[in-house]
């Protein structure tokens, strides 16, 4: 499985806006304190801001905040939000997916690689990634 640069900044840039949920925060900012190019940021924002992730405000009081509360967000809901469908073979979606022949329960296979994914990201919240008392709950599987 492949995880794209956009997945993870994106979720680095909402750990960012976790951490901190009361202020907004700019993406220079972010930017910053993760090390991720500043113009690769602002388009990845863009697109959380499309999925309802993060929240904008102009002028010189605004920024981002989370869009929801960060024990809402899973880590499915980030990668959907930038990278469209988890899991691509050549580009295409999994679910139509059909070989012939000896190579018929290879679909199968991918199917479920997709779904064990989807099921960690999808119980793994930005709360559960935070250091502290309300994060960090994660076992060394990296499930919550």
């Amino acid at each position: 499985m492949h995880i794209s640069a956009k997945a993870d900044y994106a979720t680095r840039a909402l750990l960012e806006l976790a951490r901190e949920p009361d202020r907004p925060l700019t993406c220079e900012a972010i930017a910053a304190s993760q090390q991720i190019p500043f113009r690769f940021l602002k388009s990845v924002v863009s697109e959380l801001r499309r999925a309802g992730l993060v929240r904008s405000q102009r002028g010189c009081e605004g920024g981002y905040w989370l869009g929801r509360p960060a024990e809402e967000i899973t880590l499915l809901d980030v990668t959907r939000a930038v990278d469209g469908e988890l899991i691509t073979l050549r580009g295409e979606p999994l679910a139509g997916l059909d070989y012939p022949g000896p190579a018929s329960g290879l679909p199968g296979v991918w199917r479920r690689i997709e779904a064990d994914a989807a099921a960690v990201l999808g119980r793994t919240t930005l709360t559960a990634l935070l250091p502290g008392e309300a994060g960090g709950q994660l076992d060394r599987k990296g499930a919550a």
